[in-house]
């Protein structure tokens, strides 16, 4: 899982030979959850996609999805041609559904919406989703997408009453593999990320519960993710993940 998280060396182009060492691509860089998304049946696609060994599913998928998070970290678009030509030029009838389910796994995991700009020439432009910028002020310039995450977190906040308590907020992410002091695959130091980093960025706020003794905190909706996004959309983009997530939101769906 180590892979797309090295700096951008590490990230080199697909279509470069890179050996036996890339066989296991899509578990080394996505792990199970792609895994799922590529058991998913195809939306359209003529190849018979049962018959192909899951082993070489996975490799297609993972090579696709590293050009592509090239691409959003360059801001270059992109195109049907130069993805068949640069990743799958020996496995071209395979593009409908290993480009389903690599744009899936980028909007789910990484919070990266693949656009269309000009269907007559299949052409494509990788966007944050929900229009947040969060991605684009990492200091170092490497790195995942974020984005995704931040709008989990927001949907937690919302979720639990927004103030919500720190201890209900970390129990969750906890659920999900993500637990203060452990560094997660992705997206790091989990709690740097919501009380400092995104706190600074003024996506989030951290505060003492007042009065609270001894002291307790909550996280709550900072001013910058009121601007760049709202709790309706939030809600939205979780309903077309999950359509039970309706559920998680009582006091917005009523």
């Amino acid at each position: 899982m180590s892979e797309l998280s090295k700096p951008e060396e590490g990230l080199q182009d697909p279509g470069e030979d890179q050996g036996p060492v890339e066989v296991p691509l899509l578990e080394a860089e996505v792990g199970e959850s792609a895994s799922h998304l590529a058991s998913y049946p195809p939306a359209s696609s003529s190849a018979p996609v049962e018959a192909l060994p899951q082993e070489i599913l996975h490799r297609m998928i993972g090579k696709l999805m590293k050009f592509l998070l090239l691409k959003y970290r360059a801001k270059e678009q992109t195109s049907q041609a130069e993805m068949l030509n640069e990743v799958l030029r020996d496995n071209q009838e395979y593009f409908p559904v290993v480009f389903r389910e690599v744009s899936v796994c980028l909007q789910l995991l990484f919070g990266v919406d693949v656009k269309e700009v000009d269907p007559a020439e299949h052409t494509y432009i990788l966007v944050p989703i929900l229009g947040l910028t969060c991605d684009e002020m990492l200091s170092d310039g490497v790195g995942l997408p974020k984005a995704g995450f931040l709008v989990l977190v927001l949907s937690m906040i919302m979720r639990f009453g927004d103030p919500a308590p720190e201890e209900v907020v970390w129990g969750a992410l906890s659920k999900m593999g993500m637990y203060v002091g452990s560094e997660h695959c992705f997206f790091e130091e989990p709690r740097e990320l919501l009380t400092q980093v995104w706190v600074r960025e003024g996506y989030l706020r951290y505060e003492q519960v007042p009065d609270s003794h001894p002291a307790r905190y909550e996280f709550l909706w900072g001013p910058r993710a009121y601007v760049e996004t709202s709790k309706w959309q939030v809600m939205a983009f979780m309903l077309t993940v999950n359509p039970r997530a309706l559920r998680a939101f009582p006091f917005l769906s009523a």
